[in-house]
Parts: structure tokens; C-alpha cells; sequence
């Protein structure tokens, strides 16, 4: 907490122009506060698609869920360019619903269920839509729409350009509430249904959440890649595999990240930026690598510790 709020307030501090109330209320303060709930609310989806397809390696961008919402919010630019931004925000939304879903259908008929495997084939998945997209956009002469949603940066971002992102945080609150169902459905479909889960309930709420929050972000502030890998990561290596008590480190760790990664790029070249997803993009890439290299392994895709387990057992029994 301490650490997010000197990073904040730093935040405030660092841009071109000189600092006054007018920047201060009308791009500092909007930005810092859409770096906060961004951070947050992305890392939880990373958390709760590594829960409901138990494996480590998976977060939205290595799944194809923002290749989706880039698919849908192309699809709504090439037919309906004049919608305001909470419609596309819904299109996005869609898109980023059926990415998932799309994702899960492929990744249970991967037979090993092998830790490396899944994203390897999330990664392949979201690369053929994302090619798809691609050649669409080009063909259409439209490349730099595309690119402003597929490159996160927050140098746009002003009052009444962010507060949906509130929406997005909301979304992250609703998974901390269900967090211990989160937990219980990680444990495997025939483990949950014996404890009584609705599986098809939760694994609904899930991509729901997920969906809600990648599309909201693809059009407010454009992806950011590796950060929902990054921060359960970190945070499951100190505290183990509880959701309930993941999903507050997991926040403050993702908005931590964003604060830092943005700092990066708004100082290195001063005073022109470099987009927040470009200096992510390398430290996630790089910490992507070395826990798919490094410490990848069967057990790497394992349930939940027994403590996590008997814990939220006991909350779903209530």
C-alpha cells in the first residue's frame, strides 16, 4: 500500500507541463487514478484465468482475449465508427467473452494438460485472431485504430475519458467476493461438483469478470501485456494459492507494476514517452520466460495448497 502511494504521488509529479491546478485535476490525477484501477482490476483477470483453467502460464493477452475485443472493436469500426465509447467498450466486452470461451474449449481437449502446453496454445490461438485482425485492418486502411487498442498508453488519458474504469474495478470487487468459490472450482471439475460448486455457474462468472475488464481496458487505455501473468505469479510464490487473500496483494502488485512501468516510460527518453506497454511488455516478457523455462514443470499446474482447499471448502459449506 505504501509503495503504490509513493508511486502515485511521485505519478503526480513527473510529465512536460508545469504543474498546476488545471493539469493537476485534468490529466495528472485522471491519469494516476486510471494507472491504479487499471493495474488492479487487469491483474485480478490474470488470477481468476490461471484459477479456472488451474495453470500458471495463462493471463488474457496469452489466451486470445484481447485479440478478440481487438477483432469485435474492429468489426463495430468498419460498421458503426460514430458509437460512443461505453458501446464499444460493450463490443469489446463481447468479443473479449467469446475470446475465452474459445480459449477453455480448446484447452480441454489438450489431453496432458500440460503446463507448458496450455499457453503455448493460447499463444497460438490468440495469434491466428490477432493475424486475422491484422489483415482486416490493413486491408481496410485502418492499422492505427488497431494499434491504439493493441499498445496500452495512458498519455490520453483525461477527465471523462477513464471513469469507466471504475466499472472494471467494480468487476475485480465481485471476484473477491467470490473468490472462495474462485478457489474451490481450481481444485478441478469433479472436486468442485463433490463439494457442491456450481461449476458452470462460476466458470460463467469468471469469464464473465475477465471479459468485462479486458474490454473496458482495450478501449480506455489499450492492452497491457504479461501484467495478469506477472503479479498472481509473484503473489502465489509468498502467500500460496488462496484467492480471498490473493486478490488484495494481487491489486496492490499489478497497480504497483503499471505506476512503475509508466514512471519508466514517461522518464527514460523525457520528454517524449514510451508507451506503458512497451516497457511492460519487456519486463513481462522477460519474467514470462523464466517461469515458463525456469521453474515450468506438472506440478507448476497443480490445485491449490491443502490449507487454501479445507479453507474455502469451509466457506462454500456455510
Amino acid at each position: 500500500m505504501a509503495v503504490v502511494a509513493a508511486l502515485a504521488a511521485i505519478s503526480l509529479f513527473v510529465g512536460v507541463a508545469d504543474l498546476d491546478a488545471f493539469i493537476l485535476f485534468a490529466s495528472r490525477i485522471p491519469r494516476t487514478v486510471a494507472l491504479i484501477l487499471a493495474g488492479a482490476a487487469f491483474a485480478i483477470t490474470g488470477l481468476i484465468m490461471q484459477l479456472l483453467t488451474r495453470n500458471r502460464f495463462v493471463e488474457p493477452g496469452t489466451t486470445g482475449a484481447t485479440d478478440a475485443a481487438s477483432l469485435a472493436l474492429l468489426a463495430v469500426l468498419m460498421t458503426t465508427p460514430g458509437l460512443p465509447i461505453w458501446a464499444k467498450a460493450i463490443a469489446g466486452t463481447i468479443g473479449a467473452f467469446v475470446g475465452v470461451f474459445g480459449f477453455l474449449a480448446l484447452a480441454r481437449r489438450i489431453p496432458s494438460r500440460s503446463s507448458v502446453l496450455v499457453p503455448i496454445v493460447g499463444i497460438l490461438y490468440g495469434g491466428v485472431i490477432g493475424a486475422v485482425t491484422t489483415f482486416i485492418a490493413y486491408r481496410a486502411d485502418v492499422l492505427q485504430e488497431l494499434l491504439s487498442w493493441s499498445v496500452g498508453d495512458f498519455s490520453g488519458i483525461l477527465r471523462g475519458r477513464y471513469e469507466m474504469l471504475y466499472l472494471a474495478a467494480a468487476a475485480a470487487l465481485i471476484a473477491w467476493i467470490a473468490a472462495d468459490r474462485f478457489t474451490v472450482a481450481g481444485l478441478g471439475d469433479d472436486a468442485a461438483r463433490g463439494l457442491g460448486l456450481d461449476t458452470r455457474g462460476v466458470m460463467g462468472l469468471g469469464v464473465g469478470i475477465i471479459a468485462m475488464v479486458t474490454g473496458i481496458m482495450m478501449v480506455v487505455t489499450g492492452a497491457l501485456p504479461f501484467l495478469g501473468l506477472i503479479a498472481p505469479n509473484i503473489v502465489s510464490r509468498l502467500i500460496g494459492d488462496n484467492m480471498r487473500r490473493a486478490v488484495p496483494l494481487v491489486a496492490l502488485l499489478g497497480a504497483a507494476l503499471v505506476l512503475l512501468c509508466d514512471l519508466v516510460g514517461r522518464v527514460v527518453r523525457f520528454p517524449f514517452e514510451i508507451p506503458i506497454s512497451v516497457v511492460m511488455g519487456v519486463v513481462g516478457g522477460i519474467v514470462f520466460l523464466w517461469l515458463l523455462l525456469g521453474t515450468a514443470s506438472p506440478a507448476s499446474a497443480a490445485p491449490p495448497t491443502r490449507r487454501a482447499a479445507r479453507r474455502a471448502r469451509a466457506e462454500v459449506a456455510r
